[in-house]
């Protein structure tokens, strides 16, 4: 048997399929953002077929020499899901409304919740092999101070921060339910996503460094001891594409990195540029307060808030996870913080450039 067999068949035998776009085609919603953008090039780059849910309006990354094939919808139209979806073995649902507000508090709950709901029945409808859910690590609560969570971790806070908290929890308890009833769900949670990509409300941790960086953020909310757990992008993506390959069923896997509190994080990129960069501590009642501000602004004028009092409230928490279970399980591995930023201020300062 030759090389190129023995890995064909080790491969089926985990559960993996071979690279050589054998596998049938991967439907992906969310394939125009920030990570999802990425995750189809990936699976182009693997050889796999793709077939990507767009709204009108959204921009289409390029692809490369192999473009996906796009579908016009969205996930709250179940015809295009069901066109989508036709001859497709695996699916990738990354598509939420991520956002800090929205005029309409419900858009959160159409989108994330019945919009999952959707995408889960087309599933069960087309009879997908596997399915890979998007959830957040905000369906978590925060992390009592000096406790690492991970995945068995009891929510200790009952109330959410934020609509988007309370949506993605919602329908994650939906993905459970389906997965108990035979849906073969696998569900992953990204921690706070950070890399190269467009400075969008998406990529906000890069956004901040790179505002940090040109002298624009300087303010540390409630002096940045706050911990919260930051991911390389490209690690995420790979651990959705093994989350597929090795996940079980019916279980949850958190996709980090490393915990550290946003003046640690600032003071790394202090070390990588080589240069001390002004800092003001923003105390917790004048924070809540400006973000009141912006909020009630957002409802009368309806210019989008720079931030919202649950957003704050959720950076003044400590989010410190592993990623344990998806490292012993599906073979993820962390880029260290420190490669994973200086690699992220190249792109930035490149990008300065050419600009």
């Amino acid at each position: 048997m030759s090389d190129s067999e023995d890995r064909a068949r080790a491969s089926t035998a985990s559960g993996t399929r071979p690279e050589d776009g054998s596998a049938g085609r991967v439907f992906v919603t969310g394939g125009t953002g920030f990570v999802g953008g990425r995750l189809v090039a990936a699976l182009l780059d693997r050889g796999r077929r793709v077939r990507a849910l767009a709204r009108p309006s959204s921009e289409r990354p390029a692809a490369g020499a192999a473009p996906p094939e796009w579908v016009t919808g969205d996930v709250l139209d179940r015809d295009s899901l069901r066109r989508g979806l036709e001859g497709c073995t695996e699916v990738f649902h990354l598509a939420a409304y991520a956002k800090n507000w929205a005029k309409d508090p419900s858009t959160f709950f159409r989108v994330n919740v019945e919009g999952a709901r959707n995408v889960f029945e087309a599933a069960e409808e087309a009879g997908v092999r596997r399915l890979v859910y998007t959830s957040t690590v905000v369906v978590f609560g925060p992390t009592p101070p000096g406790i690492v969570g991970d995945e068995a971790m009891p929510r200790a806070t009952p109330r959410f921060f934020t609509e988007y908290e309370e949506s993605k929890a919602v329908a994650e308890r939906e993905a459970l339910e389906r997965a108990a009833r035979g849906l073969p769900v696998v569900i992953v949670h990204p921690t706070r996503l950070y890399g190269p990509g467009p400075l969008t409300e998406g990529n906000s941790v890069s956004l901040m460094i790179d505002q940090y960086d040109r002298g624009l953020f300087p303010a540390l909310l409630d002096g940045g001891g706050d911990v919260g757990n930051y991911a390389f992008v490209d690690d995420v993506v790979e651990g959705h594409l093994l989350a597929m390959e090795r996940g079980r069923v019916g279980e949850r896997y958190l996709l980090g990195g490393e915990n550290v509190s946003l003046k640690g994080l600032f003071s790394l990129v202090d070390e990588l540029t080589n240069r001390k960069h002004f800092q003001v501590s923003l105390p917790r009642p004048l924070a809540l307060l400006y973000a009141g501000l912006e909020k009630r602004k957002a409802q009368w004028l309806g210019v989008y808030p720079k931030v919202t009092p649950g957003w704050v409230e959720t950076f003044l928490a400590d989010w410190a996870f592993t990623s344990a279970k998806a490292e012993r399980e599906l073979g993820y591995r962390i880029t260290p913080l420190r490669e994973g930023l200086r690699r992220t201020l190249d792109w930035l300062h490149g990008r300065r450039i050419r600009r």
